[in-house]
C-alpha cells in the first residue's frame, strides 16, 4: 500500500469517528441547564435577591454551615439573618 493510501485511510477513519461521536455537552442535554440558570436568576430578581459573592475564612464558613444545618434552613437564609443582625447592632453612623 502506498503512503498516500495509508493517509487517505487514516482520514476516512477519523471522519467516521467524528460522525459517530455524540453531541458535545454544550449543545446536548447540558444546554438546558443554561435555561434553568436563567429561570432561577429571574426568580431571584423577582424576589429582590442579588448575587453577593464573598471570600471568607474557612472556619467562619464552617460555623455558618453548621448553624444552617442545626436550624434546618439554607445557607443563604442564615447568612442574610446574620448580616441583618450585625448591621442592626452597628451605630447609625457606621451603617450608612
Amino acid at each position: 500500500m502506498k503512503k498516500t493510501d495509508l493517509e487517505k485511510n487514516k482520514g476516512l477513519k477519523l471522519m467516521g469517528q467524528l460522525k459517530n461521536a455524540g453531541t458535545p455537552q454544550r449543545f446536548g442535554a447540558a444546554a438546558t441547564q443554561t435555561q434553568d440558570r436563567r429561570d432561577r436568576r429571574r426568580q431571584d430578581q423577582a424576589q429582590g435577591l442579588a448575587s453577593f459573592p464573598v471570600k471568607l475564612p474557612q472556619s467562619l464558613v464552617e460555623q455558618v454551615r453548621a448553624l444552617a444545618v442545626a436550624r434546618g434552613t439554607g445557607l443563604n437564609e442564615v447568612t442574610a439573618e446574620l448580616l441583618e443582625a450585625a448591621l442592626a447592632a452597628l451605630p447609625r453612623d457606621e451603617a450608612k
